[in-house]
């Protein structure tokens, strides 16, 4: 069965025909071809799938796409601003919180969430909101490098 699915994803409105057994994530994925939401391990582990709705994080591969009816959806896509890397991103580049960058777009989601309800966060509030993310390369030292260098800037800005 299909009904039209109606969000606010990255700041626009969309209204798209989709099945009701659809993952958020395939929607993103398949529908959207907003790849930059990971498929890792399809059962809410890892973090690599990771959202904001309505500013919270939400694994998209656990969350069907007609849950998030109404709400307001952000993707990893819809962080830059004009074309140019957001303060998150550039700090995870500038501060080498990615290697293969496999997790980076949902540690990113994940810290934006904390970084909006807490601008000025300690390593162990940092460690505590990317505990649902996982890294198989960097060993957390260079990404929680990366959130505290945006704080820091998003704080002297």
């Amino acid at each position: 069965m299909k009904s039209i699915l109606s969000l606010t994803l990255n700041g626009r409105l969309r209204e798209d025909v989709v099945p009701h057994n659809t993952l958020l994530l395939d929607y993103l994925r398949d529908g959207l071809q907003l790849t930059g939401t990971k498929r890792g391990c399809d059962g809410g582990e890892c973090g690599a799938c990771t959202v904001l709705v309505d500013g919270q994080p939400r694994l998209a591969c656990s969350t069907l796409a007609h849950g998030v009816a109404g709400r307001h959806v952000e993707t990893i896509e819809g962080m830059r601003r004009s074309g140019r890397l957001d303060r998150l991103q550039r700090a995870f580049h500038e501060n080498l919180g990615t290697q293969c960058g496999f997790c980076t777009p949902g540690m990113v989601m994940a810290a934006e969430a904390l970084l909006r309800s807490n601008p000025t966060p300690d390593r162990e509030t940092i460690r505590s909101a990317l505990a649902g993310n996982l890294c198989r390369c960097t060993g957390y030292v260079k990404i929680l490098d990366a959130v505290e260098a945006a704080a820091r800037e998003e704080a002297s800005a």
